[in-house]
């Protein structure tokens, strides 16, 4: 049977405007770096401020999340796999607190973006609680995937979709257009889910 697996971070939702408003605030950057999560990073390291990009992160990920936008088309495409009947699983690498800065709870800032964007109405996805999965390392959410049978599987990371196993069909979504070489199918957007689902 199928079970669709998703990620969370930069797959469902997107931090690139939210990291760019952020860290305009705190006059890290200035108005001419793009609004995009890893120009920022690149960007704050070459100015020796490694820490503070890793605070920046702790704050969006958690006091801020609820700023943060989902992806393009998400909402779109997974309600229209739900009226088909394919369930789903989201299966995110999120430790409870960043690992530097204030102890904001990340687990419970990412549930309350899944309550603002309707993911438990009825009305909306009418996901349950035991859909939810987040793992404190990579390891463990690429374990936790085989083991509930994940027949599809969407992620930003190339590294994540590689240790998965064959028997996985796997999803690359590079809303960037930025390709790499796998066995994977690219998304470059949400609305091509629907005829690369079973296609």
């Amino acid at each position: 049977m199928t079970l669709l697996g998703l990620d969370f971070d930069n797959t469902l939702v997107r931090y690139d405007n939210l990291f760019h408003q952020l860290a305009l605030e705190k006059g890290l950057i200035d108005g001419n770096i793009k609004p995009n999560k890893t120009i920022i990073r690149d960007y704050l390291r070459n100015q020796d401020k490694d820490e503070e990009f890793t605070l920046l992160q702790g704050e969006v990920y958690g006091l801020r999340i609820l700023e943060a936008e989902p992806a393009a088309g998400m909402l779109e495409a997974l309600q229209e796999l739900h009226q088909s009947g394919v369930r789903m699983v989201l299966v995110s690498h999120k430790t409870k607190t960043p690992y530097k800065g204030p102890a904001y709870n990340l687990r419970e800032a990412a549930w309350s973006w899944l309550e603002k964007y309707s993911f438990f109405n009825k009305q909306g996805l009418n996901w349950e609680e035991k859909q939810i999965y987040f793992e404190s390392n990579k390891e463990d959410k690429v374990k936790r995937i085989h083991s509930l049978g994940c027949t599809h599987y969407i992620d930003d990371l190339p590294e994540i979709l590689k240790s998965l196993g064959p028997n996985i069909r796997k999803f690359l979504y590079c809303p960037d257009k930025i390709k790499e070489k796998g066995n994977y199918i690219h998304l470059e957007a949400w609305e091509e889910l629907k005829y690369k689902f079973s296609g």
